[in-house]
């Protein structure tokens, strides 16, 4: 199923402020939230809907991505951002609680990061990986998939990530009494005044380890190499950063994984030259091939292919053949593939062979015509316009 425009969902237009995206979030949020509307299924995909939008469009960066290449810009594969078909609630509302206030809630049905969640615990965010993925144009052409070696941080085995040693050696914080975060209550002229902090003894884990894990000291992740698959959709160019969620690297204790963003670069081809999604090319012509036609070969991304050439081809002539460039990322077109002529002029000549070209000088075909020189000065003269 084709993922709905991002603006669409939450309702702005594409110029829309960043405050305006933020309130429409916001207002988008509340009306779906899991505590307003539980059990309902329909409610709760649609707030993760909205979560993903407001991930794009709130980061300039991924918007402007966003605004060029549609979903494929800001995704992997499937044309997400940074979350997968299956988005975690927690996830959620770790990313985004600041935009209610924190851990104070809203209305009757607590917030993002609140009680009714994870009880306002920290939860680790791993950090991002970025690599350089280099393509041809044959690669680019029809999609690849690619396999990498990365040195990152990975889930310690020892522990699977908790980082204490039996996976049992740790307790309830007793500061915060597992909730991560600390209330104080002060006397104000206003009246009292509640504040919520992290909690200083957990880290806002709302846990302690007792023993560490002796293979990664208790962090929960290692320095390890993975092998990880990119599946590269055909029509990317260079520059575009592609992102695939939770493969960046792992984050201490079980949080969520950073991503990995690739950015794309293009090796240069020998003969072809891209102009967006059409490719060009130059085909030099002898005298007697532009004069008198000819069938000739011509490089394309499927190899070569044969072109005719028309009798009087003129240099500039430019040929096209349709659907030999490249595919677009966002729509279903095909660039085409464009021709320069150009017509070789020998250096040196025998004198046999100057002879030839006087007498054929003198022949009235062989003489330029006032269309073409009109012709010919109209096309100088817009160089310059």
């Amino acid at each position: 199923m084709a993922k709905r425009d991002y603006y669409e969902i939450l309702g702005v237009s594409k110029d829309a402020t960043a405050e305006e995206i933020k309130k429409a979030y916001r207002k988008k949020a509340i009306e779906y939230h899991p505590d307003k509307n539980p059990g309902n299924k329909e409610a709760e995909e649609k707030f993760k809907e909205a979560a993903e939008a407001y991930d794009v469009l709130s980061d300039p960066q991924k918007r402007q991505r966003y605004d060029q290449f549609g979903h494929a810009g800001v995704g992997g594969p499937a044309g997400g951002g940074n979350f997968n078909g299956d988005i975690d609630l927690e996830d959620i509302f770790s990313r985004f609680g600041d935009i209610f206030g924190g851990h104070f809630g809203f209305g009757n049905f607590g917030g993002f990061g609140g009680s009714s969640r994870s009880g306002g615990r920290r939860t680790n965010k791993g950090t991002d990986l970025r690599v350089k993925v280099k393509l041809n144009l044959s690669e680019i052409a029809k999609g690849v998939e690619k396999k990498i070696k990365v040195k990152k941080y990975v889930s310690c085995s020892a522990c699977h990530g908790s980082g204490a040693e039996d996976g049992n050696s740790a307790k309830t914080c007793d500061m915060c009494r597992g909730s991560g975060v600390v209330t104080r209550v002060a006397n104000t002229m206003f009246g009292q005044m509640q504040t919520q902090n992290i909690c200083p003894t957990c880290n806002g884990e709302g846990r302690i380890i007792t023993k560490k894990c002796h293979v990664c000291g208790g962090e929960g992740i290692v320095k390890d190499d993975e092998v990880i698959t990119l599946q590269i959709p055909a029509g990317v160019a260079e520059g575009m950063q592609l992102s695939l969620n939770g493969k960046g690297n792992a984050a201490r204790h079980g949080g969520i994984n950073g991503d990995l963003l690739i950015l794309i670069e293009e090796e240069p081809h020998p003969e072809l030259l891209r102009d967006e999604n059409d490719l060009l090319c130059s085909l030099l012509l002898s005298v007697s091939q532009a004069a008198l036609g000819d069938s000739v070969e011509v490089t394309t991304i499927d190899g070569k292919v044969k072109v005719k050439i028309e009798p009087g081809t003129q240099p500039g002539k430019v040929l096209r053949l349709r659907n030999k460039g490249l595919p677009s990322i966002n729509t279903y077109g095909t660039g085409d593939l464009l021709i320069n002529i150009s017509v070789y002029i020998p250096e040196t000549l025998l004198e046999s062979e100057k002879s030839v070209l006087k007498e054929l000088g003198n022949s009235p075909n062989f003489q330029p015509k006032k269309s073409m020189k009109d012709k010919i000065f109209r096309k100088f003269k817009n160089m310059f316009d």
